[in-house]
């Protein structure tokens, strides 16, 4: 396994490359809680139509208060109507029940992911994304896109979400949350880069 600075050094080298991605960016904590569960497994566009059938509910009162049948119907356009819409309902209950981002936000990294992953719905890789943009923690996501770059690049072998994280969970240690957050979205970008060259882009800049 390559240094924890060098490997730093091609994530920041990927940034800039790509430049800022500003994901998650919106004023409204709520509004990107729900469209991190709409984008699960569709396309932005699916997910942003989903994300405009709510709009006139976005808040934590609104949003439960719809019929189970109606939330479904609005998120239709993202596909997995049903079991997104469990996740959202879930997911807010929670949000309710704790005091909302505030007082979350004073709860440990460590005991606030395990929190995530006990609601039916949230995997790994979606806790890890809630933390990163909605709780603010610095942690890396290694998703499908990463896991294949570390791997091209001869950082590691991982077959799945959970062994990558137990070897690389603290590899962008020291950087700051802006940073964590650009690294997640550029490797996703390149990611889809790479898949439309039809594996022909020329990585070699990133070794």
């Amino acid at each position: 396994m390559m240094r924890q600075e060098e490997i730093q050094e091609t994530l920041l080298r990927l940034c800039k490359h790509y430049g800022e991605q500003n994901w998650w960016q919106s004023d409204n904590k709520l509004e990107d809680m729900v469209s991190t569960i709409l984008i699960q497994r569709t396309s932005e566009k699916n997910a942003k139509l989903a994300l405009a059938g709510l709009m006139d509910f976005m808040t934590v009162e609104g949003i439960l208060g719809l019929w189970l049948e109606d939330l479904q119907e609005r998120i239709r356009p993202a596909g997995f109507f049903k079991q997104k819409s469990q996740t959202i309902r879930g997911l807010l209950i929670w949000l309710r029940e704790n005091g909302g981002f505030e007082v979350l936000a004073r709860i440990g990294t460590e005991d606030l992911r395990k929190q995530l992953l006990e609601l039916k719905g949230i995997g790994p890789e979606t806790a890890d994304a809630l933390l990163l943009y909605l709780f603010d923690r610095s942690v890396f996501i290694s998703d499908e896109y990463a896991r294949r770059l570390f791997r091209r690049l001869g950082f590691g072998n991982f077959d799945t979400y959970n062994e990558m994280q137990a070897v690389y969970c603290n590899v962008l240690e020291g950087l700051t949350l802006k940073q964590c957050q650009e690294i997640h979205a550029v490797i996703d970008e390149h990611g889809k880069v790479f898949s439309k060259s039809k594996g022909q882009l020329d990585e070699s800049w990133l070794r």
